[in-house]
């Protein structure tokens, strides 16, 4: 069962996954300096090359924890992606055998836009990057929302 946030989570490397059905942005950070960075956007549609991507990736960083964005309503409530993007965390925490938590993202890919924009990045460019931004932006969430519990 995929899990809420919680400061009894493990210490160590954490990945972070904006999940949309075109592209995953990734994001990577350690919980004892408290600080995320984008890492990679996974583009691939079809799951196996997703999963394999994300594979790679867990390989690669050795995370202690995974952590998908939550996309829901300004109020909270749940929509279709919402569903989708639970549905994608159970799948990492079956295939990969890590723990998994969800994040609230609700605005985060408006944000990381934004933040592209005030710095200087547009157009093609900045839709490259935006989604590992936004996961970024998720992982800070939870580093942060982590250190305060």
């Amino acid at each position: 069962m995929v899990a809420t946030i919680s400061s009894a989570a493990p210490a160590g490397t954490v990945l972070a996954f904006d999940f949309g059905t075109q592209r995953i942005g990734v994001a990577v950070g350690e919980t004892g300096i408290g600080v995320a960075h984008p890492l990679a956007t996974i583009a691939a549609t079809a799951g196996r090359e997703r999963f394999e991507a994300i594979g790679a990736l867990i390989e690669e960083w050795r995370p202690v924890l995974l952590v998908v964005g939550l996309p829901t309503h300004a109020d909270g409530t749940a929509h279709a992606m919402t569903a989708r993007a639970l549905r994608f965390a159970r799948q990492l925490e079956g295939r990969f055998g890590l723990p998994v938590t969800c994040c609230d993202e609700r605005h985060t890919t408006q944000d990381a836009e934004l933040a592209l924009r005030g710095a200087g990045v547009r157009g093609r460019a900045g839709r490259t990057v935006r989604d590992r931004v936004a996961a970024q932006l998720i992982l800070q969430a939870y580093l942060d929302q982590r250190l305060a519990t």
